[in-house]
């Protein structure tokens, strides 16, 4: 079965999506950076939708950096949530190597279709 990491320091925002994937995926959650991180490492998900600002050590930026320059983890996809929305922000995240960067609110279901696509092709 598939995983997905959802990586943000708001749990009603990990469960909601958790609730959007519903059954068809794995689904695992973390709080902060640091731990988004150790399960990155450990669990080698597929997906991972991470917030950018979260409290701790890492922030989702530091995340990403740390996932897009590691051989052994830089093919996981990467799904950046965030509430920082300007263009600088959509840029630095995408030049650092998100898949895809969704300004919140955003809406569940396009994140549960472009993690479907994702994980289809």
């Amino acid at each position: 079965m598939k995983k997905v990491l959802i990586v943000d320091d708001h749990s009603d925002i990990r469960r909601l999506i958790s609730i959007t994937l519903g059954n068809k995926f794995e689904v695992l959650e973390a709080g902060d950076g640091d731990s988004g991180l150790n399960i990155i490492r450990k669990m080698q998900p597929d997906v991972v939708v991470l917030d950018v600002m979260m409290p701790g050590n890492l922030n989702g930026m530091e995340v990403l950096d740390a996932i897009k320059t590691d051989p052994g983890l830089k093919h996981i996809h990467v799904i950046m949530v965030t509430a920082r929305g300007q263009v600088a922000d959509y840029d630095d995240g995408m030049r650092r190597g998100a898949d895809a960067y969704f300004i919140k609110p955003f809406s569940p279901l396009q994140i549960t279709a472009l993690i479907n696509k994702i994980l289809t092709e």
